[in-house]
């Protein structure tokens, strides 16, 4: 009984490879380029250039000072808040503690006076509920205009 052995040509086998390398070459550089578009075109509430939020303690989802998104942040933090004692009570009610700290996810607890991105849905909920924190407009990324009103962050814009 003999086997039959069908061969694929060697030159098959190395476009295929390259096809591959190409392509994920391609979407590589495609996820690089759109983080760098993201840096130099973040804009704020207002329009300009996104401005840091808070270095001290660091926060952001990116944990670089900034207020700024992307794919992997599910709960937008995009609201630059100072902390008020009647919003930490609030969130800590609602099951969010941002009081303790959590050394392993590089929390460390938040007091009054902290400046913090928030969430921008849990900040819309102490909106309504009369309990939402003072807003830094230059530092709150321009998508939370997608979930509450300039003229409410207004409202609620921190005295610097």
């Amino acid at each position: 009984m003999s086997i039959i052995k069908k061969s694929i040509p060697l030159y098959l086998i190395l476009l295929t490879i390259l096809a591959f390398s190409v392509s994920a070459f391609v979407i590589i550089h495609s996820l690089n380029q759109h983080d760098k578009d993201m840096e130099v075109k973040a804009k704020n509430v207002l329009g300009t250039d996104l401005q840091t939020c808070c270095t001290q303690p660091l926060t952001g989802f990116y944990r670089d000072g900034n207020c700024a998104t992307g794919p992997d942040d599910i709960g937008t933090h995009v609201v630059c808040a100072v902390m008020t004692d009647e919003f930490l009570q609030f969130t800590l009610s609602k099951g969010n503690d941002l009081i303790t700290p959590r050394p392993g996810y590089r929390f460390p607890g938040l007091k009054a006076g902290d400046k913090w991105c928030l969430c921008v849905m849990r900040w819309k909920e102490a909106l309504l509920a009369d309990k939402a924190p003072p807003v830094v407009l230059v530092s709150t990324h321009i998508l939370a205009l997608d979930y509450v009103s300039l003229a409410s962050l207004r409202a609620h814009e921190a005295i610097q």
